[in-house]
């Protein structure tokens, strides 16, 4: 076997492959063999059909069959053994294949194309300092977030007169057309030139209104009416609204039940401890946030630092062929820069993986896997009682094969792994801002990435 890499380009190469009878009709004669021994053929006991007439009926087949095993063992060999930075798939020159006269073979010679990466190195401790924020939660975020969670566990009440942001319940009738149906009313949907009807209203009062010219929306006279979005232009005229009922979300009262629906039965017992623990977890989320933001600065960083050159139009190909019928070449122009950025991204954290020799070991998959399951049953630190259930669980949930979760948890613990090294060894710069000055910073940079994505 003759094995010859000839590069046309720093990223473009051809890998030929010269196999000769010695390399494989061992390996033909033997599967030969073995199909004697258990295929069953008319006019031959079973285990005694000749050789020969194996040969003769399947003898191309399998041929063609272990010659391309023998090519994908080796072109994967050859790629592992001389590490070459290969990008997509090798693809098969069809040209030179339907050359190959199967039926009187000797030397067969196969050629595939290879994309390449152009050699790089990764430097982390020359990467520009990123920025790190801290987030400085005040009062104000504490108020915010108690009034978010006051209109979230808000209770019902039965007011006898309406306030502006009541809902109002009753019978929608229209004498000439003969319409009536039970409606619920929310005044945030009513315009401001119609709100004054629908306030300070009472049960059995009536109100009569405009359908096309009292709500801020046509989707609330679909809302109000029952019709569909296609019917309501044909809607027209005054409408009878009996009132019924009157409906008023109050905001929840800051007590022990309170505190008990916020945070779990028995983990606060004053305002004080609430509040505490309310501002921990605030400051938690907003870690977690700047964590992710962190995490995207510095693999932009990487992606923009370090230069690697790769084969555009051989890629492109690549996925055209290897994506057949899901994506059409339009589509896959307009996504390859962000899939270049994925693929440069995941050749500098393999990089960084393999200078560190940072690898996975299943007992840290099946940790993660678990640590997974214990989130969605709500279970946190070590329950004793739960932990063989756990076990299970997360055995099942590595096993199934076709969805591949545990190629899925591999690929986050690697992830995870590969990034605390890269962060290791990176410069921040630190610095604490306020909850508004985060707030403007995210929407100033997703508008940027917005207009970007617009100009690509």
């Amino acid at each position: 076997m003759e094995v010859q890499l000839e590069k046309s380009s720093p990223t473009l190469a051809s890998l030929q492959i010269t196999l000769t009878k010695e390399d494989y009709q061992p390996k033909v004669d033997k599967t030969i063999k073995d199909y004697a021994k258990r295929v069953t053929l008319k006019g031959f006991r079973p285990g005694k059909v000749p050789t020969h007439v194996v040969q003769r009926m399947y003898g191309k087949s399998i041929l063609v069959d272990e010659v391309n095993g023998l090519l994908s063992k080796t072109v994967t060999t050859y790629i592992r053994e001389n590490k070459l930075p290969v990008v997509g798939d090798p693809i098969p020159d069809t040209e030179k294949a339907a050359q190959v006269d199967w039926d009187k073979p000797e030397t067969l010679t196969f050629s595939y194309d290879l994309g390449l990466a152009t050699e790089f190195e990764v430097n982390l401790s020359e990467l520009p300092a990123i920025k790190k924020y801290s987030i400085e939660v005040d009062d104000k975020e504490y108020t915010k977030t108690i009034d978010g969670l006051r209109e979230r566990f808000a209770a019902t009440t039965h007011p006898e007169v309406s306030e502006n942001g009541d809902t109002i319940f009753g019978t929608l009738s229209q004498e000439s057309s003969e319409f009536s149906t039970h409606a619920a009313i929310p005044t945030k949907q009513v315009s401001e030139e119609a709100l004054e009807k629908f306030l300070g209203v009472k049960k059995e009062d009536t109100i009569v209104f405009d359908i096309q010219n009292t709500f801020k929306e046509s989707s609330a006279i679909a809302h109000v009416t029952g019709k569909k979005k296609d019917e309501i232009d044909s809607l027209s005229g005054d409408y009878t609204f009996l009132v019924d009922d009157i409906t008023r979300m109050a905001p929840a009262e800051i007590d022990q039940n309170f505190f008990d629906q916020v945070l779990g039965p028995g983990q606060a017992e004053n305002e004080e401890d609430f509040k505490s623990k309310v501002m921990e977890i605030i400051q938690g989320n907003y870690e977690r946030e700047t964590k992710a933001l962190l995490k995207r600065d510095i693999e932009l960083a990487l992606i923009d630092q370090i230069a690697i050159d790769v084969p555009d139009e051989f890629l492109k190909n690549w996925l055209e062929r290897s994506n057949e019928g899901k994506f059409t070449r339009e589509q896959i122009e307009e996504q390859f820069e962000d899939f270049k950025k994925s693929l440069k991204l995941s050749l500098i954290k393999n990089r960084v993986a393999e200078t560190g020799e940072i690898k996975v070991e299943y007992p840290e998959i099946m940790e993660f896997t678990k640590e997974m399951v214990r989130g969605q049953f709500g279970i946190y630190g070590n329950d004793e009682g739960m932990e063989d259930t756990i076990d299970r669980v997360a055995q099942g949930y590595l096993a199934d094969k076709e969805r591949d979760n545990y190629g899925n948890v591999y690929n986050q613990v690697f992830d995870t792994k590969v990034f605390a090294a890269i962060r290791s060894q990176v410069n921040t710069d630190e610095q604490t801002i306020s909850v508004s000055e985060f707030e403007a910073l995210v929407k100033a940079e997703e508008k940027t990435s917005e207009e970007a994505t617009e100009e690509a």
